[in-house]
């Protein structure tokens, strides 16, 4: 008696061989194309956004240094004025009902979210795909920026020795007061508009994920 013949395997359809020889594979598994190969569907990898996360939120907080010239060049000064009282100097606000201060804190804000909508228009356009770990470094970018624009401006501005400042101008001269920041809130103007900005464009004009592949056969025209 000779033994059963094992029976020949079947030929694989076309469309399955298309989809096994298709880099976008089958079932919904999908990849996304670029110049050097092709992305997972989850993205580059997670070194990789790391990597560009912290490239971007040091390049966000650098042009902090050019917000705080701006702050520091347009602010409204505030004139104090220098008086000898018992052999003390004594300084208090030339007007005291100026609004002064609150001008350098609305310029200082105005010029913050300026600066966070032509970062978060930037980081957009230079990379579109997005993801959390560069929203989070432009957060943290333009909050380390709006720091660091701060902090220049006061070091720019006046001194904060204001009766030195008094004596070298003389009894009864005005001269201007230290640059600072009262409302320190407006240190968030920046990140808060560029996450609000950076959203609404991903949202708008952001790229879409591919549309998965129907799970069961599949004809290829012309096959």
């Amino acid at each position: 008696m000779s033994a059963p013949l094992t029976p020949p395997t079947p030929p694989t359809p076309p469309h399955e061989q298309a989809a096994a020889s298709s880099p976008y594979g089958w079932n919904g598994h999908a990849a996304y194309p670029r110049q050097d190969g092709w992305y997972e569907k989850d993205g580059p990898g997670m070194k990789t956004e790391l990597r560009e996360a912290a490239v971007t939120a040091v390049a966000v907080a650098a042009v902090g240094v050019l917000l705080g010239v701006l702050w520091w060049w347009l602010a409204p000064r505030v004139p104090l004025v220098g008086e000898v009282l018992d052999g003390n100097w004594v300084v208090y606000l030339k007007d005291s009902e100026g609004e002064q201060g609150i001008g350098v804190d609305g310029t200082f804000s105005l010029l913050a979210l300026a600066f966070g909508a032509v970062s978060a228009v930037v980081v957009f356009l230079v990379r579109r795909r997005g993801g959390v770990p560069l929203v989070v470094a432009l957060a943290v970018g333009g909050l380390l920026g709006s720091v660091l624009a701060w902090r220049l401006g006061v070091w720019l501005g006046p001194g904060s020795d204001v009766v030195a400042q008094a004596r070298s101008a003389g009894k009864g001269v005005t001269f201007d007061a230290p640059l600072k920041l009262g409302a320190k809130g407006a240190l968030l103007a920046w990140p808060f508009g560029a996450l609000v900005l950076h959203l609404g464009l991903t949202a708008l004009f952001g790229p879409r994920d591919p549309e998965p592949f129907p799970a069961g056969p599949y004809e290829i025209p012309g096959a």
